[in-house]
């Protein structure tokens, strides 16, 4: 019996190749001054800076240049409380978005962002709507475009936590997978990765509604059809489609269900290890899978969750009568061609691995996990990670 749920996303989202054309427009009806925020190079911004210049807009760039932390955040919000500006654009990957949507939050609301931050901050509710904000992923996979969250690096705390609130969802979201093409490899596989695990999770995860299973589902067969191929060729237009619209619905699976184990321990992992997100959930995934599997199999197994893992398999290999292991095996063969690290390359040590695990209980993705796993279990998941 289906039981209550919402949903909500972004206020608009604009899908499709050649749709970047379509911002300026978009961005006129919010005003007139733009905080345009992309990567290091303000040369990959500078196409959509003319076309925005073209309409009328004064625009003003702000790079970021690492993972959005609470340095990089107070540093954007400076620059657009002395630009003035009206309307944001984040043009790039998770990490510009993630710094686009803290900043929306900050300049609407004062404060600093260690005021409103869970875990290791105040945690105080925003209490008035962003600025308007437009998200432009030039990545395929973190979904943080229609996320309301942003996920900042604590340098003094040495944790990544979430500044949250439905406020932050982004006003509009455009998703041209065109900005796609010159992705490399290496950051192909990662996002990629990135949205598999956060179309998987909410898949299996205690808050997972009808809405958010139709998300998934097609999610993940076009990531089982389409990630090796844009890894391969990322001229590819159509399987960058793919996983471009499975990065999508990836933000909108894990906004309205929840997560899992998976980004429990990745969180904290974040802290500690400069490595790519998604790769490190690539890493986790399987084996985060087998833990699940067996201590479901333990302690509840007639769960209609069991079901939900031959399903995943089923969708990963394309066979009706694929068994959970078939889907692990799969996770994990991909993960070996995409060229997945152990944890280890990036410098996690067994000595890490209690603090990790005690920082992972008390993170909120944990609260979706479908079943609960002890500090003990995540122990062994991150030795076995190594």
């Amino acid at each position: 019996m289906t039981g209550t749920f919402e949903f909500a996303t972004a206020g608009r989202v604009l899908f499709g190749p050649g749709t970047l054309k379509d911002v300026p427009a978009m961005a006129t009806r919010f005003g007139n001054r733009a905080l345009l925020l992309g990567g290091s190079s303000p040369e990959r911004s500078a196409r959509l800076k003319d076309r925005l210049e073209s309409a009328g807009i004064a625009v003003f760039f702000h790079p970021v240049s690492e993972e959005p932390s609470i340095r990089t955040v107070q540093a954007a919000v400076a620059a657009g409380r002395e630009s003035g500006c009206e309307v944001i654009l984040g043009f790039g990957g998770g990490s510009v978005i993630d710094t686009g949507k803290a900043v929306a939050a900050l300049l609407a609301n004062g404060g600093e962002p260690l005021d409103y931050i869970e875990v290791v901050g105040k945690g105080r509710v925003l209490t008035m709507p962003s600025l308007p904000f437009i998200a432009i992923p030039t990545t395929a996979g973190t979904g943080a475009e229609v996320t309301r969250n942003a996920v900042l690096v604590s340098e003094e705390h040495g944790v990544k936590a979430s500044l949250r609130s439905p406020f932050m969802l982004p006003s509009a979201a455009v998703v041209d997978p065109e900005t796609t093409l010159p992705v490399p490899p290496a950051v192909t596989a990662a996002t990629g990765l990135d949205a598999l695990t956060q179309l998987i999770e909410p898949y299996l995860c205690k808050r997972a509604n009808p809405l958010t299973d139709s998300l998934c589902r097609e999610g993940i067969r076009r990531v089982s059809r389409s990630l090796r191929r844009a890894f391969a060729d990322g001229s590819d237009l159509e399987a960058r489609s793919d996983m471009s619209l499975a990065g999508l619905f990836s933000g909108m699976a894990l906004a309205n269900a929840g997560l899992g184990a998976v980004h429990g321990l990745a969180g904290p992992l974040g802290g500690l290890l400069h490595a790519p997100h998604g790769a490190v959930c690539a890493r986790l995934l399987p084996i985060v899978m087998e833990a699940n599997l067996r201590a479901l199999e333990k302690s509840a197994p007639g769960s209609a969750v069991l079901k939900r893992f031959s399903e995943v398999a089923s969708l990963l290999t394309g066979e009706d009568e694929a068994l959970p292991a078939d889907g692990t095996g799969w996770l994990a063969a991909l993960c070996g061609g995409l060229g997945i690290l152990p944890l280890s390359t990036y410098g996690l040590d067994s000595r890490m691995a209690e603090t990790v695990a005690a920082q992972a209980m008390k993170a909120s993705s944990m609260k979706g996990n479908p079943v609960e796993l002890d500090e003990a279990v995540l122990i062994d998941i991150l030795h076995e990670a190594l």
